[in-house]
C-alpha cells in the first residue's frame, strides 16, 4: 500500500484528538419539542450536516450534454426552497453515467453556484477504485464544499476492499465525510458493516456520518445510533419512504434523489423538529408518499422519469431527457439518451397529486423577474 493510501499512526492519533475536541464543540441540545414518538437528542457533529440533503438530478440538453446552467438553477431554486443541503454526484445517472471531466465540471459549476447561499453543498466521491475515487475528493477538496459522500468503489469484492478505499478517503478528507452502505448497479460487494463504520469514525474526526440503506435498516440504524457520539450521524434513504418511523429511530436526515420537493422535505424536517404540529407532520409526509407512489402508475425510471415533468412545471427544466443504462444495467460506452413521455390521463394524475402538496411549497419563484416561471 502506499503512503498516498495508508492511514498512517501519527494521522490516527492526531484524527483520534481532533475527533475528541470536534465532538466537544460540536454536541449541542435541541430545545425544543419532539413530536409524538420523536426524542429530543443532542447535536452531535457538524450541524451542517443534518436534514434533508435531496441529491440534485443531472439534466440534459437536447444533444445528451450535461446542463451546466440548468444544474446550477436547480442548485438556486433546492436553497430558495429552504433546504439544509444538496448533494450532487451521486446518483446513477451522475455517477455511472457521466464522464470524469463532467463530474469534475460539474462540481465546479456547483461549488460557484452555491458559493454565498444557505443550504450547505455535498460533493459525490467515488469511483472504480481506490485512484479513481481519489481524483474526485483531491478535487473536491480543492472546491471545499460543506460535505462530501461517498459509496463503495465499484470494484470492491470484500469488506477489507472497503475498508482500504475508505481510509484513503480519511487521509486527504478535510471535512465531514457522509458514507452511503449500498453501492452502485455493478458493485457485487458487501456493504460495510456496523463495526467497520463505527472503527472508520473512531479513527477520524471527519467520519461517523452514514446514509443507510442497508437492510435490516431500523435494526442497523439502532446499532449505529448506540455507538453515539462516535457515530455522529444517520441518515434515512430508499427514496424517503420510511423517513418518518426511522425518524423515531433515531435518523437525522434525509438523502434520497427527491430534490424537485426540497420545500416539501424542508418544511417535513421543520415540522420534525418543532413538534408543534404532529397532525401536519403526518399529512406532509402522506403527501409526499402520494407523489412518490406514482411510480406504481407511471413507468419509467423511478429516479427521474414522471419527476422530470415536475421540474419543468416548477420552472428548472427545460426538458424531460435522461441518460439510460445498457442492456441488463451495463453502463455504454456513448451516451444512450431517451425522453419521458406522458400520456394525457398520466400528466392529469401528476397534476392532481401535486395539487395536494401545494399547502406544503413555497410561493412564487427563485428567478430573476425576466426568467419568472409561476413556481407552483
Amino acid at each position: 500500500m502506499s503512503n498516498e493510501t495508508r492511514m498512517t499512526r501519527r494521522h490516527m492519533l492526531g484524527a483520534t484528538l481532533a475527533g475528541a475536541s470536534g465532538i466537544m464543540a460540536g454536541t449541542i441540545l435541541q430545545g425544543c419539542k419532539s413530536p409524538a414518538g420523536l426524542v429530543p437528542r443532542a447535536v452531535v457533529g457538524d450541524s451542517k450536516v443534518r436534514g434533508p440533503f435531496p441529491i440534485l438530478s443531472t439534466p440534459f440538453t437536447a444533444s445528451g450534454a450535461v446542463d451546466y446552467d440548468v444544474l446550477a438553477r436547480q442548485a438556486q431554486f433546492v436553497d430558495w426552497c429552504g433546504s439544509p443541503g444538496m448533494i450532487w454526484p451521486q446518483s446513477g445517472d451522475s455517477v455511472d453515467l457521466l464522464t470524469a471531466a463532467e463530474k469534475l465540471r460539474g462540481m465546479e459549476v456547483l461549488a460557484e453556484a452555491t458559493r454565498g447561499r444557505r443550504s450547505a453543498l455535498c460533493l459525490g466521491v467515488q469511483g472504480k477504485d481506490t485512484a479513481e475515487m481519489l481524483v474526485f475528493a483531491r478535487h473536491a477538496e480543492k472546491l471545499a464544499p460543506a460535505v462530501i459522500i461517498s459509496r463503495p468503489a465499484d470494484a470492491g469484492k470484500t469488506e477489507d476492499d472497503l475498508s482500504q478505499y475508505w481510509r484513503a478517503l480519511a487521509a486527504v478528507a478535510r471535512r465531514p465525510v457522509i458514507i452511503q452502505t449500498s453501492g452502485g448497479t455493478t458493485y457485487k460487494g458487501p456493504a460495510p458493516s456496523v463495526k467497520l463504520l463505527i472503527e472508520l469514525a473512531r479513527e477520524s474526526p471527519h467520519f461517523g456520518y452514514v446514509k443507510e440503506e442497508t437492510n435490516p435498516v431500523a435494526a442497523r440504524m439502532k446499532e449505529l445510533l448506540a455507538a453515539r457520539p462516535t457515530i455522529k450521524r444517520v441518515f434515512s434513504a430508499m427514496g424517503g419512504f420510511g423517513w418518518l418511523y426511522q425518524a423515531r429511530v433515531g435518523s437525522e436526515g434525509l438523502i434520497t434523489e427527491r430534490a424537485v420537493y426540497a420545500d416539501l422535505l424542508a418544511r417535513i424536517w421543520e415540522l420534525m423538529q418543532s413538534g408543534s404540529d404532529p397532525h401536519a407532520l403526518n399529512d406532509a409526509f402522506s403527501k409526499l408518499l402520494l407523489m412518490l407512489n406514482l411510480r406504481e402508475t407511471i413507468p419509467g425510471n423511478q429516479l427521474r422519469g414522471y419527476h422530470l415533468y415536475v421540474w419543468k412545471k416548477r420552472g428548472v427544466f427545460k426538458n424531460m431527457l435522461s441518460r439510460e443504462y445498457g442492456p441488463k444495467g451495463a453502463i455504454p460506452a456513448s451516451p444512450i439518451l431517451s425522453e419521458q413521455k406522458l400520456s394525457p390521463e398520466e400528466i392529469a394524475e401528476i397534476e392532481s397529486r401535486f395539487a395536494a402538496l401545494k399547502p406544503y411549497l413555497k410561493k412564487g419563484s427563485p428567478f430573476e423577474a425576466a426568467d419568472r416561471t409561476q413556481i407552483v
